[in-house]
């Protein structure tokens, strides 16, 4: 039998209001493909385990959520979406995913491959190339610049943390919205905490 994680619940409860019902679509198809799944919040978001490894995840963010696979290439070749951090886009509805019948055949997929114990590969063109830079919203880098401290926290931190912070601020669509997500991030970033910090796992 899987597993149901509390903390998913807690996610999705405080998910935008058109962000929940999405999020509860994908676990109920996740859980229905592959019964044996394990939740866990890694990352500051949920993540789906499988045979000893993460099989796919999902999360959410103002104005979209994502959704994606752990050997994405290897699961969905060129099917695949760059645009989000999943792999479908940004999606804004359930209307904007795949038919459940097209998931659950992406699901079990993946679940062959990690029952394989497949690890996820990168294509020969790219296995020398440098990531892209991370896009800093201008607000973040002028008030990082004025805090050397705070700037060498956040320099520390994991790519995916940095890229959390800086989707939330850039995500924001009025300037005081912005300005008050600013404030809050330098704050947390001082503190050597992710923007999802709530969420992550702890060791015990």
């Amino acid at each position: 039998m899987g597993t149901r994680d509390p903390r998913f619940d807690v996610y999705i409860g405080k998910s935008a209001e058109f962000a929940q019902p999405i999020l509860a679509h994908i676990r109920e198809v996740v859980h229905a493909a592959c019964p044996d799944v394990e939740e866990t919040i890694k990352w500051g978001f949920p993540n789906f385990s499988y045979s000893g490894g993460i099989l796919c995840s999902m999360a959410s963010f103002k104005a979209h959520c994502s959704f994606g696979f752990w050997l994405a290439r290897e699961v969905l070749g060129d099917d695949m979406s760059d645009e989000a951090m999943g792999q479908f886009g940004r999606v804004s509805s359930i209307k904007e995913l795949p038919s459940k019948a097209v998931l659950t055949r992406y699901i079990k997929k993946a679940m062959k491959l990690n029952e394989a114990g497949v690890k996820a590969s990168r294509p020969a063109a790219q296995a020398g190339a440098k990531r892209a830079a991370l896009v800093v919203p201008p607000e973040l880098a002028k008030a990082l610049a004025r805090q050397p401290a705070v700037k060498k926290q956040f320099d520390a931190m994991s790519p995916s943390h940095r890229r959390e912070y800086c989707e939330w601020i850039a995500d924001a669509k009025k300037p005081e919205t912005r300005e008050r997500r600013l404030l809050k991030a330098i704050e947390q970033i001082a503190e050597g905490k992710s923007q999802n910090w709530k969420y992550e796992t702890r060791s015990s």
